[in-house]
């Protein structure tokens, strides 16, 4: 329940605070006065957009605060998922500075507009005098049908499935489209690693080769170099390692004469067993190297091959090359992959089609048994508030499986019994609109759990007895509900547990909306006013005093 709602600095209010009571609250006034700014300003903290020329000194900033008090376990399970203070008492704040920047915020945490308007919408319905042009909305019309048929939250539990639906189907496609453009790769991919497979390289295979290449085409040379070096340490006339041991033989006879001789023995012997050690494996290397054609040939092709693939894909080692071979090789077993998550994708996808084809009939099944009681209740309401030659139908027709279901809702309306349906908003005129959309708001909120309605010139458009049962079918709804009405009929006015009068106030300011709660006699005396005009004669004060005590 709205407690209290406090207001500075917003349109021609200077600073005004209200303090609501159960059932029916009305507020009336002169045109002008301010009403509708009340719950303008309502709208801002219920989460609607905000700007700095809502403000009435363009230095100060904005604020609008209200006081709301329920117990309703939805809403602390809401805040507590927010981590925001769970209580019974509810305090919400819209700020709006000079920028036109605005802050919200939830029992002092701050909110962003989103948060502050999916917890809002669990504790108020506002309706605004262009609110009825829902009435024609096809998601409007779907909503309140669910509502009367209480399957709301089965609807929004089919809405999720499908959500999950698209996305798995908008990733079915994605698998698709990267197997065709898989395909489209496939057979040249495929050529390239054949070409790469039958060259059969090794690691390192090209450097190790182009290395012997070199040697072979210089064996010649090399093998000359090599034999003169084997000549000249040990075949020649008088080879080193000869002369070397010669040596070492002699001065060994002298080694008993001098200390010093012994470490010089001792190095010439090591270099002498250095020496023949490096004659024999130069020897061995002269045996090893020859001009070898045949294999000049191979190596020449393998390096005529490695070199054009090299320079196909782009790369200069033969670990490059092995590489891509691995790339190529990862690509075309991607393909195969492809094909065996698109089968999958394709089942997930029928899986879930299934089951929203067969939770769209149950859904389906639901709102058409519905339809008719709600469109009967409804007439008979419409009878009551004027209207006694409208009819309201809701057809609904087989479509597509979508996000709601299989199903076309539309009310259709006929204003004069003439059995000529057409679309609510090509038909209905403003008033009419009006008590339809009041006479749907009193049947769906009793299957909701709102605690507050607020209506802004729900009368437009109607007089007498259908002011009267207008002003009847508010009462009744403020039975369970809080009701919030600005109106300018005295039908209406007549009902209302506490009326609020708003006015305009001369200050030094400037000219100010104030607001008070009317006492009793109060009520009736501007009850009569609003019958008679200005001048409150006896007999509306009568008439007056007659509608509000009944």
């Amino acid at each position: 329940m709205l407690k209290e709602l406090s207001i500075q600095n917003f349109a021609i209010i200077d600073e005004l605070k209200v303090s609501f009571e159960p059932g029916l609250n009305i507020i009336t006034g002169e045109t002008g006065a301010g009403k509708s700014i009340l719950l303008g300003a309502l709208g801002l903290v219920l989460g609607e957009r905000a700007d700095s020329s809502s403000l009435l000194n363009k230095e100060k900033k904005c604020t609008v605060e209200v006081l709301f008090h329920d117990d309703n376990h939805k809403l602390k399970e809401w805040l507590t998922e927010e981590n925001i203070d769970a209580d019974d008492e509810l305090i919400l704040r819209r700020e709006i500075n000079s920028n036109g920047k605005s802050r919200a915020f939830i029992n002092d945490t701050p909110v962003n507009l989103s948060q502050l308007k999916a917890f809002t919408s669990m504790l108020v319905d506002l309706h605004q005098q262009f609110d009825t042009l829902e009435l024609g909305e096809a998601y409007f019309q779907r909503d309140v049908l669910d509502a009367m048929a209480g399957c709301t939250k089965d609807a929004e539990a089919f809405h999720q499935l499908y959500l999950q639906y698209s996305k798995e189907q908008k990733e079915l496609e994605l698998l698709k489209q990267q197997q065709q453009q898989a395909q489209k790769e496939k057979d040249y991919n495929q050529f390239l690693l054949e070409e790469l497979e039958q060259a059969s390289f090794k690691e390192n295979e090209l450097e190790q080769i182009e290395q012997e290449l070199k040697l072979l085409s210089n064996a010649g040379v090399v093998s000359s170099v090599l034999n003169e070096a084997v000549q000249l340490l040990k075949e020649g006339d008088a080879p080193l390692v000869q002369q070397l041991k010669s040596l070492l033989q002699r001065l060994a006879q002298y080694k008993e004469l001098n200390a010093s001789f012994n470490s010089v023995i001792e190095r010439l012997q090591t270099a002498h067993i250095e020496l023949s050690d490096i004659a024999g494996e130069l020897d061995h290397l002269q045996n090893t190297i020859s001009i070898d054609e045949e294999r000049m040939q191979l190596i020449n092709g393998r390096m005529e091959i490695g070199y054009k693939l090299q320079k196909k894909h782009g790369v200069h080692t033969t670990n490059e090359l092995l590489q891509i071979q691995a790339q190529l090789q990862e690509k075309l077993q991607a393909v195969l992959n492809l094909e065996e998550e698109i089968t999958a994708k394709e089942k997930a996808v029928n899986a879930f089609k299934t089951r929203l084809e067969k939770e769209a009939d149950t859904l389906s099944a639901i709102r058409k048994k519905q339809a008719l009681p709600f469109a009967q209740k409804i007439n008979e309401l419409l009878s009551r508030v004027g209207m006694p030659n409208a009819t309201l139908k809701i057809e609904i027709s087989n479509t597509l499986l979508n996000a709601y279901g299989k199903d076309e809702i539309e009310f259709l309306f006929d204003a004069n019994k003439n059995n000529r349906f057409e679309p609510i908003s090509k038909v209905a005129s403003g008033g009419e609109l009006s008590r339809l959309m009041l006479c749907i708001k009193s049947l769906v909120a009793k299957q909701m759990a709102l605690p507050t309605m607020l209506f802004d010139e729900i009368d437009t458009g109607i007089s007498g007895e259908a002011a009267k049962q207008v002003g009847v079918l508010l009462k009744e709804l403020s039975q369970q509900h809080q009701v919030i009405t600005i109106t300018h009929l005295p039908q209406i006015a007549a009902k209302a547990a506490s009326h609020f009068y708003v006015y305009k106030q001369q200050e030094k300011k400037g000219t100010s909306t104030k607001i008070r709660l009317l006492s009793k006699e109060e009520q009736i005396e501007t009850v009569a006013r609003m019958m008679s005009g200005d001048e409150v004669t006896e007999s509306s004060l009568t008439a007056a005093r007659e509608m509000v005590m009944n």
